[in-house]
């Protein structure tokens, strides 16, 4: 292992851009009142998005095992000192445009509560439920969620710090036996895949955790192992070991999102050797890419947008086909210009606002 590494790679980029879009119109299908309208008339389109759509979460969730192993361990040992820092500057960066989308949900919901009766609709916030949404912990709780995929950022915010403790109890194993720095494979990369495996055969096939990291970590560890297979001199046995232990898991309890983690993943060790992305036209990556780098903000703030949209256009036009048509159509085009709003104004800038923070608490 040693290849050096592109920062910034359009493949992966348009990658995301793609999940972002499935996600949104998923959404769409999956929250009327403007898709029941349209359902008659193109039912096999809204069942798909329904039933499918979903499955791009498995994107964001193995590009995450990717990219955190690319920051926090690309030789399979930990490059960071202070994980504790590490967890806290992943919890700002993730945090700051969540609250502004989660405060987003909750004022459209007030606002079209008054006229638009719908299971969509989220209740009206306690206290304690704006507390637990804060800190990333309403559904251990068991709380209603204030806004569509408000779970995935807790997830990620769990997997993340899952992947820096892993890399952490790695280094302190490597400094009470040293000999284990004479493996031909690093300790970290051994940890990674047992709690894959973990993940793969017991907890991701048990609902019961599905509020928890490990249940998602299967799919996140695949990452991780792409990112090193892509990476390694020895990729065909990274390659065989990702198919073993995937295809182990889908011969015991086959899983769609399954299957589709373990094509994204080797997807990302081909997307490795043609940083742009091969396949597609040109001016369809450069979009793609650009939806790519604005996805977690796009991803966050969607939901209000079409509650709104959807709220408005069954207010006044709750039957026409091609009032609701154009309502969905709208609510797509508006949900990425505000996560544009949001990843410019917020997202972009986190480092330094929560640098500003730290000076104000300071002084």
């Amino acid at each position: 292992m040693g290849r050096p590494v592109h920062l910034r790679q359009p493949g992966i980029d348009a990658l995301k851009g793609l999940a972002c879009v499935l996600i949104i119109w998923h959404h769409l299908a999956f929250y009327g009142p403007m898709s029941d309208v349209l359902y008659p008339h193109v039912p096999a389109l809204t069942d798909w998005l329904y039933d499918y759509g979903r499955m791009a979460v498995q994107v964001f969730l193995v590009i995450g095992g990717f990219l955190a192993a690319r920051s926090l361990a690309p030789q399979g040992q930990a490059t960071y000192a202070s994980p504790g820092r590490l967890m806290a500057r992943r919890y700002r960066r993730l945090v700051l445009p969540y609250l502004v989308a989660v405060a987003a949900s909750v004022a459209v919901a007030a606002l079209v509560r008054p006229w638009f009766d719908h299971a969509s609709l989220p209740s009206a916030p306690t206290l304690f439920q704006l507390l637990a949404h804060g800190l990333l912990l309403q559904d251990l709780l068991e709380l209603e969620g204030l806004s569509a995929g408000v779970w995935y950022v807790a997830i990620d915010f769990q997997l993340f710090a899952m992947a820096v403790l892993l890399f952490s109890l790695s280094r302190r194993l490597e400094r009470r036996w040293p000999d284990l720095l004479n493996w031909r494979v690093a300790p970290g990369l051994v940890l990674t895949v047992m709690v894959c495996a973990a993940s793969l055969f017991l907890f991701n096939n048990d609902s019961r955790w599905d509020t928890a990291g490990v249940y998602f970590f299967g799919a996140y560890g695949l990452g991780m192992l792409a990112f090193w297979a892509g990476n390694s001199d020895r990729r065909t046995s990274w390659l065989l070991c990702m198919g073993v232990l995937a295809g182990s898991a889908l011969l015991l309890d086959f899983r769609g999102r399954l299957l589709v983690a373990l094509a994204v993943a080797f997807g990302l060790v081909v997307l490795q050797r043609h940083a742009s992305g091969p396949g597609a036209p040109r001016w369809l990556q450069r979009q793609l890419a650009g939806l790519g780098q604005m996805s977690y903000s796009i991803f966050l703030i969607h939901f209000p947008v079409c509650l709104l949209v959807n709220a408005v256009v069954s207010r006044f036009w709750p039957a026409h086909l091609l009032a609701n048509g154009a309502g969905l159509l709208a609510a797509f085009a508006l949900s990425v210009g505000a996560g544009s709003v949001l990843y410019r104004n917020v997202e972009s800038r986190a480092s330094l606002y929560s640098g500003r923070l730290k000076l104000r608490f300071a002084a």
